[in-house]
């Protein structure tokens, strides 16, 4: 009679730790198949072309972007721009009004002395092929300096382009001009902290009123407060590796991360307050200021975990009365 038991319970647990079921969705999970990926340095989510994550590699690959299909993790299209020169240090990528593709050749490993970085804008095609699309080139400095950077974000309504640098105390949001020039200096200025993470990247929601930032193994979500940014929750992220990049999905729900490596994987977690059955600012993916940065249990495991308990309960409790019988 233990083979019911066993059954029991093997459904129980099953049921304890199954995936819900909009997970099934798209913008979950996907691995980037291509093997001339293996820096995947930046992450934007299309809003022209539903399921389409653009990416790039980090340096020494050329002016390349990728439209890499969440459903397959194929690569759908391969752009090569023109226009740009040789790109030093790709590390982010954004798209802002008009479905227009900003990528930022802003990373400096040497701790910041190049003298200048760039910001390549291109529009994004409406044709997934491959092709050669010419990009408007500007060339950035910092009003305090050179710096490393890794995270660039352009504002959905606006077009106006920020970028997070890099520093491990913690950085500062930079706001460019008004409009980028392509001729002469765009000068970008520190408008706010962002403290006690080493930004790797960062994204902005669809509708322009939340900003993410991330690091290697944590995050950490603001209010957008019209750039005066107001810090609400730190946020558990997927481990994946050398995590490198995070981008909102097109519908602002989901939070997208992704690492560097070949055949690296591509992560979602629910955006703080992105369900509507949720309460505010609550999110299962997340922990609270006051909490870690991402090593504890997720909810939805936290869940399963005690599932899994009172299972386990039940059947010794069961076990108990048919002994006693």
């Amino acid at each position: 009679m233990r083979r019911p038991f066993a059954l029991l319970a093997a459904a129980l647990l099953v049921g304890a730790l199954a995936v819900p079921a909009s997970a099934a969705d798209g913008d979950e999970e996907f691995t980037i198949k291509d093997p001339r990926i293996t820096e995947s340095s930046g992450l934007a989510a299309s809003r022209q072309h539903p399921g389409i994550y653009w990416t790039h590699n980090d340096s020494d690959d050329g002016a390349y972007l990728y439209a890499v299909d969440s459903a397959t993790g194929e690569t759908v299209a391969t752009i090569t721009m023109t226009g740009v020169g040789s790109p030093r240090d790709v590390e982010a990528i954004s798209i802002g009004p008009g479905n227009q593709i900003y990528v930022g050749d802003i990373g400096d490993n040497l701790g910041g002395t190049w003298p200048h970085v760039w910001i390549y804008r291109l529009p994004e095609p409406k044709n997934l092929r491959d092709q050669t699309i010419r990009a408007t080139q500007y060339v950035v400095k910092y009003s305090d300096g050179a710096r490393d950077a890794e995270s660039l974000v352009v504002h959905p309504k606006t077009g106006r382009v920020y970028i997070v640098d890099k520093n491990a105390k913690g950085g500062h949001l930079y706001e460019g001009p008004a409009e980028l020039s392509p001729s002469g200096t765009n000068v970008f200025r520190p408008v706010a902290a962002v403290p006690d993470l080493e930004a790797t990247d960062a994204t902005l929601s669809p509708d322009g009123e939340h900003l993410v930032v991330r690091s290697y193994f944590g995050a950490i979500a603001y209010d957008w407060n019209g750039g005066e940014i107001k810090r609400k929750e730190r946020l558990g992220v997927p481990f994946l590796g050398q995590g490198e990049s995070v981008t909102y999905t097109a519908d602002g729900t989901r939070l997208m991360y992704g690492s560097e490596g070949a055949d690296s994987s591509v992560e979602g977690q629910d955006a703080p307050g992105g369900d509507s059955n949720s309460p505010s600012g609550s999110d299962s993916s997340a922990t609270r200021d006051g909490g870690g940065s991402g090593e504890g249990l997720s909810g939805d495991l936290k869940t399963g975990a005690i599932a899994v308990a009172v299972a386990c309960a039940v059947l010794f409790g069961l076990r108990g009365l048919r002994r006693r019988r």
